[in-house]
């Protein structure tokens, strides 16, 4: 079956089966990979046997808990439990017979004229049997449906018996499921302006009714006009969507339909933790083999705000918030422009932030390297996203679900600032400071609470013995 590759993961394509129809496979071999929308995985084979059957072909893409194959002994019987697959492939074949016994009793009963109806009955028992034998079953169709097309038909009202599948084995792929609903939107359309037809009969001038007809015949151009195919011009290419990059993308509306997002961010004088960097960043390079930036600064810092502001360290469930009791900390991480993938630092309240820095990029390296495994990416709490090397001034990130919060890091720069010294006067000093923002579940908590962790970051940035934890 399907695993489930992280808590937020609801499906999966299979991109390569290892082993083909016929061959051995020894129990936890690699048995295919599947690409999800945070991580691309070797899967282990549950059981030792024969790979009797293929069931979802490469390229699929399927829900978490589909029927992916059938390991059986290599004499017909399967492997694993409750898989009819293979193990029925052979009962149906005298079904089929009885089946056909059975249309006489019921001839009889009904009388002469009923005769013809017990044709259809026997046609109906055969299905089963070729659903069994054979890979284009209608019984096992449903279970193949990508949950994109599932949610299109449903959302339309489209069966379906009304799509004409194209994909391997008259499976029905997105594209089918598009084209009929832009049918249907495009004959709804058409069909609306109809109304004003019967409005011009019932006006006594002639000229109205002939003109509310071409009205009909001039939108209906529109509506196909409004399709892709439109906006295409020549020399334009059509990019279609990485597996990775629709993930994320479904992600992200899904997070914002969710979630109503809110947004506020400070300025924050990071000139404690440049001196430290000033004064630590030879040596740490030369011990750890890489720069010590800004962001495990601002990453340990945030762990520590949260003590004090638990809610923003949770989830929403229901009617309820979830508060959670460790900080796993997520961070964004780009895979070069294909997608994002957001690798968690578990119980990051307990390390250092010489490990903070150690861990991500540990994790950094294997997110980039496709080295990370589902634990990697599971159970996150709350997150950051880090635009700053890029030098960016603003970021506003959208909330990464079932957290509550995700805080956004931007570029650090030299800017004058106002200085207090201790006797209360000012004077004007060149610092180094950036934005962090916070983007934030409404229905979790308030502006001023944020406000309020933005401030103990900043304060904590400020102030804290930073050297002290190198």
């Amino acid at each position: 079956m399907m695993p489930q590759l992280g808590e937020t993961v609801t499906e999966g394509t299979i991109t390569r089966w290892m082993k083909s129809i016929g061959d051995p496979v020894e129990r936890d071999e690699p048995l295919f990979e599947v690409s999800t929308d945070k991580v691309d995985s070797e899967v282990p084979s549950p059981a030792a046997g024969v790979l009797t059957e293929i069931l979802v072909p490469e390229g699929e893409t399927v829900e978490v808990g589909v029927r992916l194959a059938v390991i059986g002994d290599g004499a017909g019987s399967s492997a694993s439990g409750g898989t009819p697959a293979v193990g029925t492939a052979e009962p149906p074949a005298p079904q089929p017979e009885p089946a056909t016994a059975a249309p006489p009793p019921p001839p009889p009963a009904s009388a002469p004229a009923p005769a013809p109806v017990p044709a259809p009955a026997p046609a109906e028992t055969p299905a089963p049997a070729p659903a069994a034998g054979a890979a284009d079953g209608n019984g096992s169709e449903p279970l193949l449906l990508s949950p994109i097309v599932r949610k299109l038909l449903a959302e339309n009202g489209i069966s379906e018996s009304e799509v004409t599948g194209t994909g391997a084995g008259g499976r029905i792929t997105r594209e089918d499921a598009l084209r009929v609903v832009e049918s249907r939107r495009s004959a709804d359309q058409t069909a609306t302006p109809a109304p004003p037809a019967p409005a011009a009969p019932s006006a006594p001038a002639a000229p109205v009714t002939p003109a509310a007809p071409a009205m009909p015949v001039a939108s209906a151009p529109p509506a196909p006009g409004v399709s892709m195919a439109s906006f295409r011009r020549a020399g334009d290419q059509l990019v279609p969507f990485s597996n990775m990059r629709r993930r994320t993308a479904e992600h992200m509306v899904r997070s914002k339909a969710t979630s109503p997002h809110a947004f506020i961010a400070n300025e924050v004088d990071f000139e404690a933790v440049e001196r430290v960097r000033a004064a630590w960043g030879e040596r740490f390079k030369a011990e750890e083999g890489f720069t010590l930036t800004y962001l495990p600064f601002v990453a340990r810092a945030a762990v520590e705000a949260l003590r004090d502001f638990p809610l923003l360290n949770a989830s929403v469930v229901d009617d309820s918030l979830l508060v959670h009791s460790e900080v796993n900390l997520g961070i964004a991480v780009d895979l070069s422009h294909e997608g994002l993938i957001v690798p968690v630092i578990h119980r990051a309240e307990e390390v250092t932030l010489r490990g903070v820095a150690r861990r991500m990029r540990d994790l950094a390296e294997r997110a980039r390297g496709r080295q990370l495994n589902a634990d990697d990416i599971a159970g996150g709490t709350f997150s950051i996203t880090n635009d700053g090397p890029f030098g960016t001034y603003f970021t506003v990130p959208i909330i990464n679900q079932p957290q509550v919060a995700i805080l956004a890091t931007d570029g650090i720069a030299r800017r004058p600032v106002v200085v207090t010294q201790p006797d209360g006067s000012e004077s004007i000093a060149i610092h180094s400071t950036g934005i962090l923002g916070v983007s934030w579940d409404h229905r979790a908590v308030d502006g001023a609470y944020v406000s309020l962790f933005l401030a103990r970051i900043s304060e904590l940035l400020s102030s804290r013995d930073w050297a002290a934890e190198l």
